[in-house]
C-alpha cells in the first residue's frame, strides 16, 4: 500500500466521478456496518464497507477524497492500529472513530493521532454526519494543498542553485543589497537571477513568491542546494 487507502467495493458499483468523497465504514457489526452505509447514502454521500481492518487493507479502489469511520475494537488489526499503520506510510485520511468500548486514554490517543472525532456508541447519525463533513472537508483541503505543492516544486525544480538562494533570501524579506553581500555578487547579478526566478516560479510580486515558498515541501525548504553556480 504507498500511502494510500485501498478498497474495493464489495456490494454495489461506484459512480465514476473519481473526485466523488467516498465514506469508507469499518466495523465488525453487519447490522451496524449497514445502517451507518445507509445514513451517508441517506445525505447522497457514497459509501462502502469492510468487517475488518484486513478486508480493507486487501482490497482496492482508486484514490478518492474521503473519510474512514473506524471501530476501535475489531478482531486482528484494531482500528488505533490502522491509524497508527497509515500514518507511518504517509496516508493522511481522516478517520472518524465510533467505540462501545471507549475510554479517555482510548479517545487521547485517536486525537492526538490527528482523528476527527471519537464517537461512542450508539452514535448519534446527526454527529457522525457533522464528524464525517468535517473529515471529507478536511481530505479535500489536503489534496488541494498537495497539488500547490506539486505544482510548485515542479517549478521550483527548474530553478538553478542561485535562483533557489535568490528565492529563499527574498521569501526570507532579504533585500538585494543584502542577498548580494551574504553571496559575494553583485546587486545587479542578484536582480537578474531574481527576475528569472520569478518568471520561472510565475510570481508576479513578492507576495505571490513567498506564498509559492511556503506551499513547497518542507524538505526542498530546509535540503535545498546549498552550492550554488560559481558567483558571476
Amino acid at each position: 500500500m504507498q500511502g494510500r487507502v485501498r478498497v474495493r467495493p464489495a456490494s454495489r458499483e461506484l459512480p465514476s466521478g473519481a473526485e466523488t468523497p467516498l465514506v469508507i465504514v469499518v466495523d465488525d457489526d453487519e447490522a451496524l456496518r449497514l445502517a451507518l452505509v445507509e445514513l451517508m447514502e441517506s445525505v447522497g454521500l457514497d459509501a462502502v464497507s469492510f468487517g475488518s481492518t484486513s478486508e480493507l487493507l486487501e482490497a482496492d479502489l482508486a484514490d478518492r477524497p474521503g473519510c474512514l469511520v473506524l471501530d476501535v475494537r475489531m478482531p486482528g488489526l484494531s482500528g488505533l492500529d490502522l491509524q497508527t499503520h497509515l500514518s507511518s506510510s504517509g496516508d493522511r485520511k481522516p478517520i472518524v472513530f465510533v467505540s462501545g468500548h471507549g475510554d479517555i486514554p482510548m479517545t487521547v490517543q485517536a486525537m492526538k493521532a490527528g482523528a476527527i472525532d471519537f464517537l461512542t456508541k450508539p452514535v448519534r447519525g446527526q454527529a457522525l454526519l457533522d464528524a464525517v463533513k468535517l473529515g471529507i472537508e478536511r481530505d479535500i483541503a489536503q489534496r488541494a494543498m498537495a497539488r500547490i505543492a506539486r505544482m510548485q516544486a515542479s517549478r521550483f525544480g527548474t530553478l538553478t542553485a542561485r535562483e533557489r538562494q535568490v528565492m529563499k533570501e527574498v521569501a526570507r524579506g532579504r533585500l538585494s543589497k543584502q542577498i548580494a553581500f551574504d553571496l559575494g555578487i553583485s546587486q545587479i547579478t542578484v536582480k537578474v537571477h531574481r527576475a528569472n526566478m520569478m518568471r520561472k516560479m510565475q510570481a508576479t510580486s513578492v507576495g505571490e513568491l513567498v506564498r509559492a515558498w511556503e506551499a513547497l515541501p518542507v524538505q526542498l525548504r530546509a535540503g535545498h542546494n546549498h552550492n550554488a553556480d560559481h558567483p558571476i
